[in-house]
């Protein structure tokens, strides 16, 4: 220890006693059911490090990440760059979240981050995607005088009451009514847009411009279309970003592919501190903030307690310098696009593999009922006991053989959606079709240790009825 370094707690240490109670720690203290499902799956791994796109285990193997933690690891996990953003500002010892000063920080980011969205003009800084959400909910409710939001079905915009509101998928919803009365659309439904705005009392449409849950993007023109038709019954736009924005799409935003659209509001989140600090950031046009915050006595009519925070600042300006000077959104639409064409040629050879989607690298595989009498019956068979499980035979030996961690898209969906670091290239895009070459070979083979595996998925599906 050096002399200036304070005694007491030590974190090392601690690792060091307790660190190999992990999994019994959670069961005990925190959501017990976590643990159960990542050992009933073998997902149950011990990860002592982690850099880039890669982890390493207690013996020294590698694993590539293609999750990037929910999208939150756009720059891979540890970048240099970022790591000394946050030292500099803790060794700084700010006078950080006084809450009656003005501190530079928040002002810089946004600035930063408005550069991206010439249109829109001030920001919010909360501490996720759901608050980012909940403030444009509130901000167009206050600022049209309407009470309505319309969104799409499928929809995932966050778990807390508003944003939950206006997530598309039941699975996440049930139990927790009453919840706020808004309205569901299909994606790409101009008439049932139309339909509802002529009701009078709609605020607002908020839309991902890919839908994280499946990776189905809005229909070319849908956006543009919707932008004219919600202005044209004063509601506004609100593009939710969350998952798409900072370069997942092979554009700054996945708005911006479809020329334009112009959100009135905006969320952001996930990859703004580089995984490092909760931040969310909801950006807005000028004159909805200032009917929001219209005088004095409303300076703090919509808050957050950590909002605007040092670090989540600092990180978020040393991601913005790093996507400018590694060309970070050009590696994702090239990288993308490489990865895409590759999956998309393999669709001739395998029965079972009937799409690849998306943009950039944000990519859905998705499976479906194959043709030849021996697949059939068993593809038949697992989506008897529960939709969704294929796709998870085909995660598993991802990871468990290939080391190469994904995810299935949602909730009895038969698609593997990819959202790796933006960082990656052509080393890790030939790791993946190697690896999941050799799992759809398997799958059908028809025979073999991954047929008995979805045997045990369908017991524990249909043991969970």
């Amino acid at each position: 220890m050096k002399d200036d370094e304070p005694e007491g707690f030590d974190l090392a240490t601690l690792f060091a006693e307790r660190g190999a109670e992990r999994y019994e720690l959670h069961a005990r203290h925190l959501n017990h059911q976590l643990p159960r499902m990542l050992r009933t799956i073998g997902f149950d791994k011990v990860y002592e490090r982690a850099e880039g796109a890669y982890f390493w285990d207690t013996e020294g193997n590698d694993y590539l990440d293609m999750l990037a933690g929910f999208g939150v690891m756009g720059l891979g996990r540890h970048h240099p760059v970022v790591r000394k953003a946050l030292h500099d500002v803790l060794d700084a010892s700010l006078a950080d979240l006084t809450r009656f000063d003005c501190q530079p920080l928040p002002g810089l980011l946004a600035e930063k981050l408005l550069t991206h969205s010439p249109h829109l003009d001030r920001v919010f800084f909360g501490n996720s995607g759901t608050e980012a959400v909940e403030t444009a909910l509130k901000f167009a409710r206050y600022a049209t005088g309407k009470p309505r939001i319309l969104y799409c079905a499928h929809a995932f915009h966050g778990l807390t009451a508003g944003s939950l509101s206006v997530n598309g998928e039941n699975g996440f919803r049930d139990g927790f009514a009453p919840l706020l009365p808004d309205t569901p659309i299909a994606l790409g439904d101009l008439d049932a847009l139309e339909r509802e705005l002529k009701r009078g009392d709609v605020a607002g449409f908020v839309v991902e411009p890919i839908q994280g849950k499946g990776v189905h993007e809005s229909p070319p023109g849908f956006l543009r279309a919707a932008q004219d038709l919600l202005h044209r019954h004063k509601a506004l736009l609100i593009a939710d970003e969350v998952q798409t924005g900072l370069g997942r799409t092979g554009d700054f935003y996945a708005y911006q592919h479809e020329e334009g659209v112009e959100p009135d509001l905006l969320c952001v989140a996930k990859a703004l501190s580089g995984g490092y600090v909760p931040v969310g950031a909801t950006l807005g046009k000028d004159w909805i903030f200032k009917k929001v915050y219209s005088s004095m006595d409303r300076v703090l009519v919509h808050s957050a307690s950590f909002g605007s925070n040092a670090q989540a600042m600092a990180a978020g300006l040393a991601v913005l310098s790093v996507m400018e000077d590694e060309e970070i959104v050009a590696n994702a639409r090239l990288t993308g696009d490489l990865l895409r064409e590759r999956l998309t040629a393999l669709m001739g050879r395998y029965e079972l593999l009937h799409d690849v989607r998306g943009r950039g690298l944000m990519i859905g595989i998705e499976f479906g009922r194959p043709g030849s009498l021996k697949l059939r019956s068993r593809w038949t068979m697992l989506q008897a006991a529960r939709k969704g499980l294929f796709a998870q035979m085909i995660v598993v030996p991802l990871l468990r053989k290939h080391r190469i961690l994904t995810q299935v898209s949602g909730d009895h969906l038969e698609v593997i959606k990819l959202i790796p670091p933006l960082t990656v290239g052509v080393k890790e895009v030939d790791r993946f079709i190697e690896a999941f070459t050799a799992v759809m070979d398997e799958a059908h083979s028809g025979g073999g240790l991954m047929w008995d595996f979805g045997k045990t998925l369908m017991k524990q599906a249909v043991g969970n009825r």
